[in-house]
């Protein structure tokens, strides 16, 4: 299927930061509209488009959309804060989302070269579902005296197949974003595998007395 595809920023992009996004125009029927941006929201034209698509942060689409109609997603490149995004992508459906439009805006995702997985619209979404827990465990295994950090970073990259580790990967690109993230993940299931570890919070705090 042919597609035309269109892009509009509204804020810094944490998918796109160099705010750009692979567009493609011409005389295609059908339409895409990609709206990045921390300030992303719902257009008034979007009836115009077969599939929209709108940048999350850690909130649902029905924060950014509410009652958005079926051809109408959300997604968010996975990040670990300041890190590079990676080349995954999420795509958020709504309870009501059209199938036909889903195929039209997983193919946009995919021609821009990213790699899309398909999930419904709940905090944390997939990824940061599964791993900031484990960055939660290993954060809390330095603290219980259980190994050294450098032998739990050893651990999980032999045994787990890390590459950077957790605690590294998670320094890396930036323990105020972790926190940033735990405490929505927290706040949405109330789970204490979600809460953010003490190194976390302090990160957050001094950032907090910086500014």
């Amino acid at each position: 299927m042919a597609l035309s595809i269109e892009s509009r920023f509204s804020g810094p992009s944490r998918s796109f930061p160099d705010g750009s996004v692979v567009t493609r125009s011409g005389q295609a029927e059908t339409r895409v509209l990609i709206v990045a941006g921390d300030q992303a929201q719902l257009p008034d034209d979007h009836e115009s488009f077969a599939a929209v698509l709108v940048e999350l942060g850690n909130e649902c689409l029905a924060v950014r959309a509410a009652g958005a109609p079926g051809h109408v997603f959300g997604f968010a490149r996975f990040r670990l804060g300041d890190a590079p995004p990676t080349d995954l992508v999420e795509l958020v459906k709504g309870e009501d989302a059209d199938l036909s439009a889903l195929a039209v805006a997983k193919q946009a995702l995919e021609e821009t070269g990213l790699q899309v997985s398909v999930c419904s619209d709940r905090v944390g979404r997939i990824v940061n579902r599964l791993i900031r827990p484990q960055f939660n465990l290993a954060f809390a295994a330095l603290d219980d005296g259980l190994a050294t950090r450098g032998g739990i970073e050893s651990c999980v990259r032999s045994g787990l197949g890390y590459r950077k580790g957790l605690m590294d990967a998670v320094e890396a690109g930036g323990l105020e974003d972790h926190f940033d993230v735990c405490v929505a993940l927290f706040q949405a299931f109330g789970r204490a595998q979600f809460a953010p570890p003490r190194q976390a919070i302090v990160a957050h705090q001094r950032k907090c007395n910086a500014s």
